[in-house]
């Protein structure tokens, strides 16, 4: 009896001591998992370093110095006026879900700009007059890109037999215009065209002028 107590008690004093062993590696293992994230850190350090030094030799080249100017970007001159191109190129091929898109993206870019441009040159009224004009010269410049931009799209839309898509762009040229304006001009004689007016503006169609002097 007393052999049989001993060997239990021996069993029982050694259970612990295994799962003390059996547990040893695994604190070793955990004790050598920060040292993956400290080899990672020193790859994303390279790494860091690498793209800093692409990004300095991407600044040394004078056309990365000014992003907006690419004709890539969707805030630049550059980058509408090719919207524009695009719309000519998808207008000439019947391609007027294309060409619509292109044009509403032109004429949200270059709105965008003409207003930019107009608060900047708002805000340096007084102050300096020189940046002052320059943004202005801007601001009409892409305004009227703008409008041209309105007016194609009314043109399209007219192709698309959606005139009435038209009238609010057609509308929205004159009053930015002018109504004796060339482009103004153009756009009343498309709202008569369509028959949202009934009276011809007299310099829209000279020819049609003359002849009526003649009768």
């Amino acid at each position: 009896m007393l052999t049989k107590t001993n060997r239990r008690l021996g069993f029982l004093l050694f259970t612990p001591l295994l799962l003390t062993m059996a547990m040893m590696p695994v604190a070793q293992a955990e004790t050598k998992k920060p040292t993956t994230p400290t080899n990672t850190n020193t790859n994303t350090n390279t790494n860091t370093n690498t793209n800093s030094g692409s990004q300095t030799e991407d600044l040394s080249d004078p056309n990365n110095l000014r992003p907006l100017t690419q004709d890539d970007s969707l805030l630049s001159l550059a980058g509408g006026k090719k919207l524009m191109t695009e719309a000519a190129d998808a207008i000439n091929k019947q391609n007027y879900d294309l060409a619509s898109s292109k044009l509403q993206q032109a004429r949200q870019i270059f709105n965008q700009l003409s207003n930019f441009y107009l608060q900047l040159a708002n805000s340096f009224s007084g102050i300096e007059n020189r940046i002052s004009e320059a943004q202005k010269r801007k601001a009409l410049e892409t305004g009227q890109l703008r409008d041209d931009a309105t007016y194609q799209l009314a043109l399209v839309h007219r192709a698309m037999n959606q005139p009435e898509l038209s009238v609010p762009l057609l509308i929205q040229v004159i009053r930015s215009q002018n109504p004796t304006s060339e482009l103004g001009k153009k756009a009343y004689q498309q709202l008569f065209e369509i028959g949202f007016v009934d009276s011809p503006f007299p310099a829209a169609n000279p020819n049609s002028g003359s002849s009526t002097k003649q009768n």
